[in-house]
């Protein structure tokens, strides 16, 4: 059993390299296409969403690094992968929403934006938490 973990993590983390070369990709593709079509401002703002994408996928790396090399695996990864999940939504749904990329159903509503700040600021606060738990942990 031991030995097929040690497997699952190898699948795990080839899977992480190649979502993140495809997304690198993918950025890259977004940058030339808003050179070609010279609307820079939209194209930065869609190529930083995929940046966005590209941190998430950094951070689980670390994490599996991590958890290769000590069997320890910390909650803060997933608050980190929230966080930047949220900050992704709070960049790119306006830029949708202005471009015309969502249909009238979607939007812009302050609503929904105001939510997602708010979820923004309790996952700050809870990653502040367990990160500050952690440093008194290590000082006992």
């Amino acid at each position: 059993m031991h030995g097929f973990n040690h497997f699952l993590h190898a699948l795990v983390a080839i899977a992480l390299v190649i979502a993140s070369l495809m997304v690198v990709w993918e950025f890259s593709v977004a940058v030339l296409q808003s050179f070609e079509k010279n609307d820079l401002a939209h194209g930065f703002l869609q190529a930083l969403g995929s940046l966005f994408i590209v941190w998430t996928l950094s951070s689980l790396i670390a994490a599996e690094i991590n958890y290769v090399q000590t069997g320890v695996f910390h909650v803060e990864v997933f608050i980190e992968v929230a966080m930047i999940t949220l900050l992704r939504q709070l960049i790119v749904e306006p830029v949708n929403v202005a471009t015309g990329a969502q249909n009238l159903e979607s939007i812009f509503n302050a609503w929904h934006y105001g939510l997602l700040l708010s979820a923004l600021l309790v996952t700050g606060i809870l990653h502040k938490l367990v990160t500050s738990s952690d440093k008194k942990k290590e000082n006992v």
